[in-house]
């Protein structure tokens, strides 16, 4: 990995072109930065106040970090002196590269690089809040802060607007990939990351370019006390190749990418509050918080919208012990009834005391708790009357050492200064509680499993579609039940192969990936006397029909191009996109995680003898995943799908399989 710290927090600024040289000067002297800057012109005498220098070569001293803002010909060759001089860093601002068709324009610049780290091209800059360092040419809403999070994106717009919360997030570094050429985001994020005073990430990213790294950064992460949290966009996208199979559908639109996010730790969001307001959280509390929590506020309205607008984020709200029912009960008296979320009523308004004593018995048996207030705007109200209530909050918090969230219902109803105020003090206002609900749930991800790695990713050169009585002998050797059958090049034959099989049998044309799409499934014959051609069919496999079936599954893995190999696990048979009840993992997997996928299924209940049901033998899936896992470590497997596993009380049987081979 590439040195990048003097770019991040460099001692000296170089800066190139006009306007935008003109703009990061400005910013740097309104930042407060202390090193020199030295504007660079081949005609212009002065640039933004400063003197400016005719030449690189002219400059006191390599600078740390230079702005790179003029255009993409130019800044080739300015790339190349900056190396060759021992500079610490370029930002490269210019576009037109890879992302105009390019590619070689953009390959140059990387050689120019040579082994001094560029951001970009097509890169805004980066924002260091710490020591006022601004390789930035535009305006933004942060401020100087000691410590805070690091915000990484591949959009420049978002992170601007991100800059302009008011939510009393103290943010430390600004930081833009623009095209990644040479710097990627695991490597700048590791970067942002080593510096002490950085507390948290926040990243907004549209791809992954490497994997197995990003998994040891969150790893590291997690090591060091530092949460990350991620908005990953372009999940509506197509997925590759959607038409192969069920499993390429369903492990498209995002589910591989959340899947993978969720197994390295990281945890994962969808709006922009949201990833601030997790943020806040990573910033005091670090990378977890418990998943026990109460919730208190002074209206039964609240108190029910709590728990209406929790389920849907899987946040349940456990009752209070018997103690916590007494003691509570003591205070507040036989009117309040005594439940979680709890309606604490207003007869303890404005009394410091008695509040503090209510709201650290509650949270005393949680690991963190939520206060819903809203105090009243200070422009046209008095919010004095609020003033107990919020220092209660923080009081119950020193008193029993966990976590207490003070949550507006509104966003706009906790002011920057108050909030700003509060954080200060080490305690964390929420705005927005619907948000406040997700960032929560965003703050309880799991860490990853130590020295997790997804497997290698790798394209196909030219894949076939093995029929389906090769997927089956395939299979059937690697200890996958499959169902007794024979095939043959036509019905003539067939009959022949299949006089010892015993009925119902079903009939099925080779050479398809979606059989039934095809009229190529013929289910539950007396035998295979009249049966007509199938069109198409380059074959043809008669079975037995599997009988004592509890469910049918959809047990497919695929190669993915950033993650390795994906595993869905859902409800299967020819309605599987329709059900849509899966859930995607990244391999390598083990057995614990695969039963853990499964109970996460909506009709897991179904396995697990709902209603004096037979249950499934769950087992018997393991045992496929893990065997099919397997297979996948050979790299000419292109996608494995079984479809659908049919479950029985004992047993699993592949009724159906798919399995696409590069023939390389």
């Amino acid at each position: 990995m590439k040195d990048i710290s003097r770019l991040l927090r460099p001692r000296s600024i170089a800066v190139l072109g006009s306007v935008w040289a003109e703009n990061v000067i400005a910013q740097c002297h309104k930042m407060g930065f202390e090193g020199p800057v030295w504007p660079i012109h081949p005609t212009k005498a002065q640039i933004g106040g400063l003197p400016a220098f005719a030449r690189l070569a002219n400059l006191p001293a390599p600078p740390d970090a230079t702005f790179i803002g003029v255009n993409r010909h130019a800044t080739v060759d300015v790339v190349a002196s900056l190396s060759a001089m021992g500079a610490g860093g370029a930002i490269c601002f210019a576009s037109g590269w890879t992302e105009a068709g390019e590619a070689g324009l953009q390959a140059d610049l990387v050689q120019a690089a040579g082994q001094m780290p560029i951001l970009g091209p097509n890169c805004y800059g980066v924002i260091n809040y710490l020591d006022g360092a601004l390789l930035w040419p535009d305006q933004h809403g942060g401020r100087r802060v000691e410590r805070g999070v690091a915000l990484l994106s591949q959009s420049s717009n978002i992170v601007i607007n991100l800059t302009m919360q008011a939510r009393g997030l103290p943010v430390a570094y600004v930081a833009c990939l623009g095209n990644a050429a040479q710097v990627g985001l695991a490597e700048l994020a590791a970067a942002l990351l080593a510096d002490d005073r950085v507390t948290a990430l926040g990243l907004y990213i549209e791809g992954i370019d490497d994997a197995p790294g990003f998994a040891a950064l969150a790893e590291a992460a997690r090591l060091a006390g530092k949460g990350i949290v991620c908005i990953k966009s372009g999940k509506t996208e197509a997925s590759r190749a959607a038409a192969a199979s069920h499993t390429a559908a369903l492990a498209g639109g995002g589910a591989a990418s959340s899947a993978f996010l969720r197994q390295v730790g990281v945890a994962e969001v969808t709006t922009l509050p949201e990833l601030l307001e997790t943020l806040k959280i990573f910033h005091r509390y670090g990378p977890q918080i418990g998943t026990r929590l109460c919730s208190l506020s002074c209206s039964g309205g609240e108190a029910g919208l709590v728990a209406d607008l929790a389920a849907p984020f899987g946040i349940s709200f456990p009752a209070p012990t018997q103690a916590q029912r007494q003691a509570l009960g003591d205070i507040l008296g036989p009117i309040v009834a005594i439940a979680n979320p709890l309606d604490y009523h207003t007869f303890i308004w404005g009394d410091g005391p008695r509040t503090t004593d209510v709201f650290a018995t509650m949270l005393a048996g949680y690991d963190a708790g939520i206060f819903i207030i809203d105090p009243p705007r200070p422009d046209r109200c008095d919010p004095s009357s609020f003033t107990p209530a919020l220092q209660a909050i923080e009081a119950a918090a020193e008193r029993t050492g966990k976590s207490a969230f003070p949550v507006a219902s509104l966003p706009e109803n906790f002011d920057e200064e108050l909030a700003l105020a509060m954080m200060a003090r080490g305690v964390v206002p929420l705005m927005g509680l619907e948000t406040a609900l997700g960032a929560l749930r965003a703050a309880q991800t799991p860490p990853g499993l130590a020295g997790w790695r997804p497997l290698p990713s790798r394209k196909p050169t030219r894949l076939a579609l093995m029929d389906e009585a090769q997927a089956k002998a395939l299979l059937a050797r690697a200890g996958v039940a499959v169902p007794l059958g024979v095939s043959a090049p036509d019905l003539n034959g067939l009959r022949a192969a299949a006089s010892n099989l015993v009925p119902p049998l079903a009939l099925k044309g080779l050479g398809f990936a979606h059989k039934s799409d095809h009229g190529a499934v013929r289910l539950g014959l007396a035998s295979l006397a009249g049966q007509a051609d199938m069109p198409g069919a380059t074959g043809y496999l008669a079975e037995e029909m599997v009988t004592g079936v509890i469910a049918e599954l959809l047990l497919g893995l695929r190669r993915d191009p950033v993650y390795g190999v994906s595993l869905t696990l859902g409800f299967g048979g020819v309605t599987a996109e329709l059900l849509a009840d899966t859930v995607t993992l990244i391999c390598p997997v083990t057995p614990e995680e695969v039963v853990a996928a499964l109970q996460r299924l909506r009709l897991w209940p179904l396995l697990d003898g709902y209603r004096g049901r037979v249950k499934a033998d769950v087992d018997a899936v393991v045992a496929a995943v893990m065997r099919l896992q397997a297979l996948m470590q050979d790299d000419r497997f292109e996608e494995i799908e079984i479809n659908p596993l049919m479950l029985r009380a004992q047993g699993a049987v592949a009724a159906d399989a798919v399995i696409w081979k590069d023939e390389r």
